[in-house]
C-alpha cells in the first residue's frame, strides 16, 4: 500500500512477533508514527486498526523489535493513549518486503474512542496562512486534532463510519490522507474547501444578509461583527449548538440571560487568546497549561480584581470566570478580530441538552439567537464542554466531557477479570459507566434526568455506547433511590435482559467511585470515607448526604453523620433555601426561643412572613418534610440565614457557591481559632451514632448577624469551623477503628460539597496535618458525575466474591 523510506535488510537471525496495542490507537496518527520508525530501524512487516486496537506483525532481530517497543512507547503520538502492548512470538505467513500500513479490519469491538481535541498549532497556522490552501477553512483538522467522539457512528474509526462518510475526498485530500510521511495520514474527517463541508451564515427569520456591510472575508468572520455589533449568534459547533454573544455588552448579556430562561446561573467565556484572558482573569501556569491543552476545557479563574467591563450579568454574585480557548477553526476564525470575551454557553433553554440539528436548533432557539452561524457537517452526538478547576496544586474535573470522555480509566488490580458491568448512574448530572476487560469507559455528561429532553438523550447515549462498543453486559448496576429515572431503566433491563442487578449505596457509590479513581486494589483495607453532598437515599430508607463510613468495594459502615434536619417541602427546600434555615432553626431552638432572642433581626421578619402554621404542622406530622443528614442543605440554611440565595436558588448548590465566593480571605487566613464557629460531636438517640451538631454554630453565627458583621467575616468563620470538625469526627472514628500497632487508615474525600474550594484545601489540610493520606479526586468528578464509576466496581466486586 505505502512505500517504504528504505528497504529493509535480510537478516538470517530475525525473529517474527505479533504485537498488539490496546488504548487510544486509531485516528491519532499511530499508525503512521509506528510505519516511520520500523523503516527507521530497517524492519519488515504490517501494521494495520481492527476492533481491538492496532495490529503490528514484524520481522526483525530481538534487539529491533525490543527497540520498536520502546520507542512506539515513548514516541506515540499526543493524542494517543497506550494501555497495553502484547508481544507474542511466532507466524506462519511470509514477511513481506518492507513494512506497510494495512486497511482496517473489522470484528468484535474493543478498541477505545479517542476524545474531540482541540485544533492544534500546526493547523492553526494553516488557516491564519494566505498562501495555504486551507486559509480560513473552518474544517480543518489533522491526526492530531479535531472530532473524534463527535463523529463516530461506529467502530473502527474509519470514516466511512463517520458522519464525513459523505463527503468524498478531493485528489489534494486523498493525496495527504494517503501519504504516511503527512500529518494527515488517515486523519478521518480531513477536508478542505474543494471536498469538506462549508459553513454558512442565516438570519432566525429567514430574512437576507448583507455582507458587505459585515465583512470582505466570509460569513465566520461576518458573525463576528454581529457580536461586535451586541447581537446574539447561534453557533453549530463540535458538539451542539452554542449561544454567544459580547461579554462587555450588559444589554446583549442581560437578553441572552432571560430568553435562555438562566436566572443567574454563570456563563462560560471564551476568548481569542491567552493575552485577552489576562485581561479579566488571573491565571496560573498550571490553569493556562489546561487552557491550551488538547482537550481546552472551560477553566474556573479568579477573576481581576480590576476587572475591565465585563457584564455583570455574566457570573451574577461571584468572582470566578470560567473562560475557555477556541477549540475548533471555525471559533479561531469567527475571534480573529475580537478583542473581548464572548459568552459561549450552550445552546438550549435552561437545562435542557443542547441541540445538535439545525431543525431542533431553530425550533428551540429561534426565539433566542438572532443570527444562526450553520454548517452541513452531522453532529453524531451532542458532547458539552468540560469544566475543570485548579484546587489544592491540582486539576480536578468538575465536569467530565469535550476532551476528555470516553478516554477510559484503568481499574485497580484485583478488577483484571471483572464482568462486563453497565452501570446507569445517578438523577443528577448523569453519566453512565461500561466496564470491560480492566477499564472503565464513562460516558461524557449528560445531564439532570429529571429534564425530560435529557432523559431521552440519555436513552440515546446508552444505546449509542453500547452499539459502539458492541457491549453485552454481564451485570447491571444502579442507585438505590427507587425513583430515579436511571434505577428504573436499570431494573426494567435487568428483568428484560434476565440480568442481575447489584444496587448501590449512593454515597458508598461516591467513596468507591474515588478509590477506583486512585487504583485502590480490590482486596485493600477499608478507607475511612467522608461523602458530602445534597441528599441521597440511605441504607435505612431515609435521606442521607453529609456520611463518615469504613468502606471497602463490597460494602460499608455507617460511623458518624450530620444532624438529620428536615427538608421541609421536599424537593422545595433545594430550590428555596429559606426553608432548611427555619427546619435547622427549629430543630436546634424552635420558634418562642428564636423570637425572644432574635426577633429584631431581619431574617426573624422573613422567616414570620412565611406560612409558618402550615410548616410547623408539616414538621410536627412529618408530612413533606423528610429528615435528612445533608451538608449541603446545611450550606443552604447557612447562606439563606446571611441573606445569600435566601428566597431562590436559580441553580444548584447557588447558596454553597455564593457563600464560598463570600468568604474573607484575611480573616480566612489570620483570624483567631477561638472565633470558628463550633460544633459538637454528641451521639444520636437511639443509633448511638456520633453526629455533626450546629447547635452552637448557629448561635454564634446569629451573634454575628446581631452584631452586623459582614457576610464575609460570617462565611470565613462557617467554612473553618465546618472544615475543624470534619476533621476533628475523622480523628475520633480514626482512633476507634485502628489499633495502636495500626496505621492510619487512608480518608477519602468525594461528594459535591467538596467541589467547594475553601472547604476541601482546610479539610485536606487539617487532615494531612494529623498524617492521614488522603484521596481525592481529579480525573473523575467529585460530584454525581462520577457516580456510576462508584457503582460499577462496587457491583464488579460483589460479582467477583460471588464467583
Amino acid at each position: 500500500m505505502n512505500a517504504p523510506l528504505q528497504r529493509a535488510p535480510v537478516d538470517l537471525e530475525q525473529i517474527a512477533e505479533r504485537i498488539r496495542v490496546r488504548g487510544i490507537v486509531q485516528g491519532v496518527g499511530f499508525r503512521p508514527t509506528v510505519w516511520r520508525i520500523a523503516n527507521d530501524l530497517g524492519l519488515r512487516g504490517t501494521i494495520m486498526n481492527d476492533s481491538e486496537g492496532v495490529l503490528i506483525s514484524v520481522w526483525g532481530s530481538a534487539e529491533l523489535l525490543n527497540t520498536l517497543v520502546e520507542r512506539i512507547r515513548t514516541e506515540a503520538p499526543p493524542l494517543a493513549r497506550i494501555e497495553a502492548i502484547e508481544r507474542n512470538a511466532g507466524m506462519t505467513e511470509t514477511a513481506p518486503d518492507d513494512f506497510r500500513i494495512l486497511t482496517s479490519r473489522a470484528g468484535m469491538a474493543l478498541t477505545q474512542v479517542a476524545p474531540d481535541a482541540a485544533t492544534c498549532p500546526a493547523c492553526v497556522a494553516e488557516i491564519f496562512d494566505p498562501f495555504g490552501r486551507r486559509f480560513r477553512y473552518p474544517f480543518t483538522n489533522c491526526t492530531h486534532c479535531g472530532p473524534r467522539l463527535s463523529i463516530i457512528q461506529h467502530i473502527p474509526y474509519d470514516r466511512s463510519n463517520t458522519s464525513m462518510a459523505d463527503f468524498a475526498m478531493c485528489p489534494s485530500c486523498a493525496a495527504e490522507y494517503a501519504n504516511p510521511a503527512d500529518r494527515r495520514f488517515h486523519a478521518q474527517p480531513i477536508a478542505c474547501y474543494v471536498c469538506g463541508p462549508r459553513a454558512w451564515l442565516e438570519r432566525s427569520d429567514g430574512a437576507a444578509i448583507a455582507l458587505d456591510s459585515l465583512t470582505t472575508l466570509d460569513d465566520v468572520d461576518a458573525a463576528c461583527s454581529l457580536l461586535q455589533k451586541g447581537h446574539i449568534v447561534a453557533i453549530k459547533g463540535l458538539g451542539g449548538y452554542q449561544l454567544a454573544c459580547d461579554a462587555t455588552n450588559h444589554a446583549a448579556v442581560a437578553r441572552l440571560r432571560s430568553s435562555k430562561q438562566r436566572e443567574r446561573k454563570p456563563f462560560a467565556l471564551m476568548a481569542r487568546d491567552m493575552k485577552v484572558i489576562h485581561r479579566y482573569a488571573q491565571v496560573s501556569e498550571q490553569e493556562a497549561a489546561l487552557l491550551i491543552s488538547a482537550a481546552a476545557p472551560i477553566v474556573l479563574l479568579q477573576s481581576q480584581t480590576s476587572t475591565p467591563a465585563i457584564s455583570a450579568h455574566v457570573a451574577p454574585g461571584i468572582h470566578t470566570l470560567g473562560f475557555m480557548l477556541p477549540n475548533t477553526p471555525l471559533h479561531h476564525l469567527m475571534l480573529r478580530r475580537m478583542e473581548r470575551p464572548i459568552v459561549m454557553t450552550s445552546g438550549n433553554l435552561s437545562d435542557e441538552p443542547q441541540a445538535i440539528t439545525a431543525e431542533d436548533a431553530r425550533e428551540r432557539l429561534g426565539q433566542i439567537a438572532e443570527y444562526f452561524l450553520e454548517h452541513n457537517r452531522p453532529i453524531a452526538r451532542r458532547v458539552d464542554d468540560s469544566v475543570v478547576r485548579v484546587v489544592a496544586g491540582q486539576t480536578r474535573l468538575l465536569r467530565r466531557a469535550r476532551g476528555y470522555a470516553p478516554a477510559p480509566l484503568s481499574l485497580p488490580p484485583g478488577f483484571e477479570h471483572a464482568p462486563r458491568a453497565l452501570a446507569y448512574g445517578s438523577e443528577l448530572k448523569n453519566t453512565f459507566c461500561l466496564l470491560r476487560d480492566g477499564m472503565a469507559i464513562l460516558s461524557p455528561h449528560i445531564g439532570d434526568l429529571q429534564d425530560a429532553l435529557t432523559l431521552d438523550d440519555y436513552h440515546k447515549a446508552l444505546a449509542d455506547f453500547r452499539d459502539f462498543y458492541e457491549f453485552e453486559p454481564q451485570l447491571l448496576a444502579c442507585d438505590l433511590h427507587p425513583d430515579y429515572a436511571a434505577t428504573q431503566l436499570a431494573r426494567a433491563q435487568s428483568e428484560k435482559l434476565n440480568l442481575p442487578l447489584e444496587m448501590s449505596q449512593h454515597h458508598h457509590a461516591h467513596i468507591a467511585a474515588c478509590m477506583a479513581e486512585n487504583g485502590v486494589p480490590l482486596n485493600a483495607a477499608p478507607v475511612l470515607g467522608i461523602a458530602l453532598d445534597g441528599i441521597g437515599y440511605g441504607a435505612d430508607g431515609i435521606l442521607w448526604g453529609g456520611e463518615f463510613m469504613l468502606a471497602d468495594y463490597h460494602d460499608f459502615q455507617r460511623l458518624g453523620t450530620f444532624k438529620p434536619v428536615a427538608l421541609l417541602g421536599g424537593d422545595a427546600a433545594a430550590r428555596e433555601p429559606w426553608r432548611n434555615t427555619y427546619a435547622h432553626l427549629m430543630a436546634e431552638m424552635g420558634w418562642p426561643a428564636f423570637a425572644m432572642n432574635y426577633s429584631e433581626l431581619g431574617l426573624f421578619s422573613f422567616l414570620d412572613k412565611q406560612p409558618r402554621t402550615l410548616l410547623d404542622g408539616m414538621l410536627e406530622k412529618a408530612i413533606n418534610a423528610p429528615l435528612a443528614s445533608s451538608c449541603g442543605r446545611l450550606f443552604d440554611a447557612v447562606a439563606a440565614a446571611i441573606g445569600l440565595a435566601r428566597e431562590h436558588a436559580y441553580y444548584e448548590g447557588q447558596g454553597a457557591v455564593e457563600l464560598e465566593v463570600a468568604v474573607d480571605r484575611d480573616c480566612l487566613e489570620q483570624e483567631d481559632a477561638t472565633l470558628d464557629y463550633p460544633f459538637a460531636i454528641p451521639l444520636l438517640p437511639g443509633s448511638k451514632l456520633p453526629y455533626i451538631e450546629p447547635l452552637a454554630m448557629w448561635q454564634a453565627l446569629l451573634g454575628d448577624i446581631i452584631l452586623d458583621t459582614p457576610v464575609g467575616i460570617m462565611s470565613a468563620r462557617f467554612h473553618r469551623g465546618l472544615a475543624k470538625v470534619i476533621v476533628k469526627m475523622v480523628d475520633k472514628l480514626a482512633s476507634r477503628i485502628s489499633k495502636d500497632d495500626e496505621p492510619l487508615p487512608q480518608v477519602a474525600l468525594s461528594g459535591g460539597v467538596f467541589q467547594n474550594r475553601i472547604l476541601f484545601e482546610l479539610v485536606l489540610s487539617g487532615l494531612q496535618a494529623k498524617g492521614f493520606s488522603v484521596l481525592t479526586h481529579s480525573q473523575v468528578p467529585c460530584n454525581d458525575g462520577g457516580l456510576a464509576l462508584g457503582q460499577a466496581v462496587i457491583a464488579a466486586a460483589r460479582w467477583l466474591k460471588q464467583k
